[in-house]
C-alpha cells in the first residue's frame, strides 16, 4: 500500500494539470475520444504504476484513460503546420507541402495565405486573404492540433504577419521554420520591400530555422526547391532530430529527387518519386532493390533504367546512400552501441553493419563517431 501511495504521488500532479484541462476542453466542447491511442499511452506508463491500486480504480472511473489519451495528444503529437499560399499546379506552396511530407510519412495541416491564379506559364494574380481569415485559419489549428514544428512561406502582407507573430507567440510551438518566397520562378517580385521589414522585425528572431540559398544541395536551385528543402526539415525536426541532423538528412533526401520532382511528368519520374519515398520508408529495414521493385509492381530492371535516366544513378545506390545516412545519424546522435545500431537499421550483426558501413566510408562506425562526435 506505502509503494502504491508513492507511486500515485510522483504521477499525481501530472493527472490533476491534465484532469482540468480535460474537464476545460470537454466543456468547450473539443475533447476527443482516441480509445486505441489511449491504451497506447496507458502501456507507457511503469508497470508499477499501471497496476497499482489507485491507478486502477480511477480507471474504471474513466477519466484516467481520459488523461491518458489527452497526454499523448499533446506529448506525442507530430503533426506539422505549413502557413503558406497556394499553388494551384502544385510545384509549390501548400500542396507540395503537404505532399512531400506525406510521402516521408508526416501528417501535414495547413494554412492559406494566399489564392493564386496561375498555371505552368506563371501568376496571373493573387487574392490574399484578409489577416482575420488567416487569423480564424490558424486559431482553429493549433488550438486543436497543436502542432510543434510551423513552416512559413509566402507571406504578401504586413498585417498577415503581425497575426501569424502574435498567435505563434502564444503558442509557442518547439520549431518555427521560414523559407522567404520573395520572388516567382519567372522572377517576378512576390512580396514588398515593406512587408519583409515587418517579417525581417517580428518574424525572423522568432524562427529557429530561416532557409538560405546557399542551404540547397548543388543543382536543386530551381522552383521549389526551397519549399521542398524546408518540408523535409520540418519533417525531420517532428522526428525528433535536432537542427543540424534534421538540415543534412534533408539535403541528403533533396539530392535524391531528379531536378524535376515537384512537377515531374510521365511514369518515369512519377515511378522515382514513388521509389525515393519507399526508400525512406523502408530503408533501416528493406537494403533489398527486389523489395521495392516488387511494391511498385515493376521488374528490378525496369526501376534500374527509371532511376539511371533520371538521377544517373542505380536504385543499390541510392538505397545505400541513404541506409549510410541513418547509420551516421546514429552514430553521432545517440549512444547506442554498434550491436544496438546494427539492430536499428536491420542488419544481422555488428559485423555485418561495420563492413558494409568501411566499404562506403573507408572508416569504420567507431572511428568514424570518435571523430564527429
Amino acid at each position: 500500500m506505502q509503494k502504491n501511495c508513492m507511486i500515485m504521488h510522483n504521477y499525481s500532479h501530472k493527472l490533476i494539470k491534465l484532469k482540468a484541462v480535460i474537464m476545460h476542453n470537454s466543456s468547450l466542447g473539443t475533447q476527443r475520444r482516441l480509445p486505441k491511442q489511449g491504451f497506447t499511452a496507458y502501456n507507457s506508463f511503469p508497470r508499477e504504476t499501471r497496476e497499482s491500486d489507485g491507478v486502477k480504480r480511477q480507471l474504471k472511473t474513466g477519466w484516467v484513460s481520459k488523461l491518458i489519451t489527452h497526454n499523448l495528444f499533446i506529448t506525442m503529437n507530430r503533426t506539422i503546420l505549413t502557413i503558406t499560399g497556394s499553388d494551384g499546379t502544385g510545384d509549390s506552396g501548400v500542396q507540395a507541402d503537404i505532399r512531400l511530407i506525406s510521402g516521408l510519412g508526416g501528417t501535414a495541416a495547413s494554412v492559406v495565405t494566399s489564392i493564386t491564379v496561375q498555371n505552368t506559364l506563371g501568376i496571373q494574380q493573387f487574392h490574399d486573404l484578409p489577416a482575420v481569415v488567416v487569423r480564424q485559419q490558424l486559431e482553429a489549428i493549433v488550438n486543436d492540433l497543436q502542432p510543434q514544428v510551423v513552416k512559413i512561406g509566402l507571406l504578401r502582407r504586413a498585417d498577415v504577419v503581425e497575426v501569424i507573430v502574435d498567435v505563434l507567440r502564444r503558442h509557442q510551438p518547439k520549431y518555427i521554420i521560414y523559407a522567404p518566397v520573395l520572388r516567382s520562378a519567372r522572377g517576378e517580385r512576390l512580396v514588398s520591400e515593406g512587408v519583409y521589414e515587418v517579417i525581417s522585425r517580428r518574424l525572423l528572431p522568432m524562427c529557429s530555422v530561416v532557409l538560405e540559398e546557399t542551404d540547397l544541395p548543388d543543382g536543386r536551385r530551381i522552383h521549389g526547391s526551397a519549399n521542398q528543402l524546408s518540408s523535409a526539415v520540418a519533417y525531420y525536426l517532428s522526428q525528433g532530430e535536432n537542427v543540424d541532423n534534421a538540415m543534412l538528412h534533408a539535403q541528403t533526401y533533396l539530392r535524391q529527387l531528379p531536378a524535376g520532382y515537384a512537377d515531374a511528368g510521365g511514369r518515369s519520374g512519377e515511378l522515382y518519386n514513388q521509389f525515393i519515398d519507399a526508400v525512406e520508408r523502408y530503408y533501416d529495414s528493406q537494403p533489398q532493390v527486389m523489395f521495392y521493385a516488387e511494391r511498385l509492381n515493376v521488374s528490378a530492371r525496369y526501376l534500374g533504367q527509371v532511376t539511371r535516366t533520371v538521377s544517373g544513378r542505380s536504385p543499390k545506390t541510392i538505397i545505400d546512400e541513404r541506409i549510410i545516412a541513418g547509420i551516421t545519424s546514429l552514430l553521432t546522435t545517440t549512444s547506442l552501441s554498434l550491436k544496438e545500431t546494427a539492430q536499428r537499421m536491420g542488419f544481422s550483426s555488428q559485423a555485418h553493419l561495420s563492413r558494409f558501413f568501411r566499404q562506403r566510408m573507408g572508416v569504420s562506425p567507431t572511428e568514424y563517431r570518435a571523430v564527429h562526435t
